[in-house]
């Protein structure tokens, strides 16, 4: 029996049964999430977005020339002259397979409706995405903080094309003056080439602290900032609170799309 032939239940945990007759047309195969990538050259170390060793199964990557931070962050109205090169490597990574499709900047909230609505398969472009339904797991009394890459540019307009309300307890907080964080994500030249990776951790460790003093009753953290995920264990550690990133979202959104199979005993 060959292994074309076997049941799907010979087949290793979260594995997919190869069937006798597939349907090709493509070079490559096997990678279920795309990711539409800033023009960036910081290093992006594990738990980072941009960095492939973050996720347990494979992705593929697509870098928009052009959307540096500088242009994405500055305003909305000048990120959104890139929307052209943004719906156009969304349908790129569709057409080469993947299966839904994320980023590495969330301030990109206000495309997503547009890359959305050019191709037919899942879109998320931000973790800010998370609020609305964070808000619905903790009491109403419970805040909820946000740590973003700049808190002057993160407007009101970011959070409203995510879902969440004007009303609504959201403490934002941002990064724009911690020096090793700012320098390496907004620097040009050698400023970002290098990166002081325990002195930004101290940065974003220190920048939580002092959003959960100043409001107590923060139920969560939410890093609107993709490159902040290598950071969160070492905040949850000191602040003791669930801390929620784009990260999250990529591993449901792959969950859906690639559902497991499963095997075990009753």
């Amino acid at each position: 029996m060959s292994a074309y032939d076997k049941s799907a239940a010979s087949f290793p945990f979260g594995a997919q049964m190869i069937r006798k007759r597939v349907k090709g047309g493509r070079a490559i195969y096997g990678e279920a999430v795309g990711v539409l990538v800033l023009d960036t050259s910081f290093p992006r170390i594990p738990g980072d977005v941009g960095n492939a060793t973050t996720f347990d199964f494979p992705v593929r990557y697509h870098v928009i020339k052009a959307a540096t931070p500088e242009k994405i962050v500055s305003e909305a109205d000048r990120a959104r002259a890139l929307l052209p090169a943004f719906i156009e490597g969304a349908r790129l990574l569709e057409s080469q397979g993947v299966r839904a499709i994320t980023t590495t900047c969330g301030f990109l909230t206000i495309m997503q409706k547009e890359i959305a609505a050019a191709v037919g398969i899942p879109v998320v472009t931000s973790s800010l995405f998370l609020i609305p339904l964070l808000r619905q797991m903790f009491a109403a009394d419970r805040s909820i903080g946000v740590i973003t890459a700049h808190s002057g540019r993160l407007s009101s307009e970011h959070l409203i094309a995510a879902g969440v309300q004007p009303d609504w307890a959201v403490h934002v907080r941002g990064l724009e003056e911690d020096p090793a964080f700012s320098r390496a994500i907004f620097g040009s030249g050698d400023d970002c080439i290098e990166m002081d990776v325990d002195q930004v951790e101290a940065e974003v460790i220190a920048r939580c602290r002092k959003l959960v003093d100043e409001f107590p009753d923060i139920g969560c953290i939410v890093f609107e900032c993709t490159n902040l995920q290598p950071y969160a264990a070492a905040v949850q550690a000191d602040i003791g609170l669930p801390i929620f990133g784009i990260y999250h979202l990529v591993n449901l959104l792959h969950s859906g799309i690639i559902n497991p199979r499963f095997s075990g005993y009753m």
